[in-house]
C-alpha cells in the first residue's frame, strides 16, 4: 500500500503540463475504482467458477420469461460486442450452466438458454455478491444513490440509453 495517492500525485503533475486536472483526476479514479471493483467481484465469483461477464449472462437470463435469448440480443443487453458474447456462452455451456438451442422461427440464430443448474448458481452467487455490498461496502446507501446519481448524465450523453 503507497503512503500517498497516486491519482493525486498524476494529477498534480498533470496540472503542469496540462489542462483538464478535475475531468483526468475524475476518469482514472472512475477507472481504477472499475479495476478494484471488477477485481472483487470476480475474486467473490471465483469459488463459483464464474467471472462478472458470466455471472452479468446468467442473471440477464434468469430475467427472460423463458429464461433464453439469442445471442445477439444477449450482446446488445449486456452492451457488449457480439462476438465476445460467444465465448461467454461457450464458457457456460461446457459447464451445464447453460444450454444453446436452435431458434424457432429464425434459423440463423441460435439462443442461449439456461438451465436449472444455471438458475441455482445465480442464486448462490447473487447472495454472495450482496452479502459483500457488490465490492462497494465501503459507501453507504446514499452514497451509493449519489454515485448512480452522479454517472448517469454520462451514461445518457453517452447514448447509453
Amino acid at each position: 500500500m503507497l503512503d500517498f495517492d497516486p491519482i493525486d500525485e498524476a494529477a498534480r503533475q498533470w496540472a503542469l503540463r496540462w489542462d483538464g486536472v478535475p475531468e483526468m483526476h475524475a476518469v482514472t479514479s472512475l477507472m481504477r475504482v472499475h479495476q478494484l471493483v471488477l477485481s472483487r467481484l470476480d475474486a467473490l465469483l471465483r469459488p463459483h467458477d464464474l467471472t462478472f461477464a458470466r455471472y452479468e449472462a446468467l442473471v440477464l437470463l434468469s430475467f427472460t420469461q423463458a429464461g433464453e435469448l439469442p445471442l445477439g440480443k444477449m450482446g446488445e443487453r449486456l452492451q457488449v460486442h457480439p462476438t465476445s458474447v460467444t465465448p461467454i456462452v461457450d464458457r457456460l455451456e461446457l459447464a451445464g450452466l447453460v444450454r444453446r438451442k436452435p431458434h424457432p422461427v429464425d434459423r440463423r440464430a441460435v439462443l442461449a438458454s439456461i438451465t436449472p443448474a444455471g438458475r441455482a448458481l445465480v442464486e448462490v452467487s447473487t447472495a454472495d455478491l450482496v452479502a459483500a455490498g457488490f465490492g462497494l461496502d465501503a459507501l453507504g446507501e446514499s452514497e451509493l444513490r449519489s454515485v448512480s446519481a452522479l454517472l448517469r448524465p454520462v451514461r445518457e450523453a453517452a447514448g447509453d440509453f
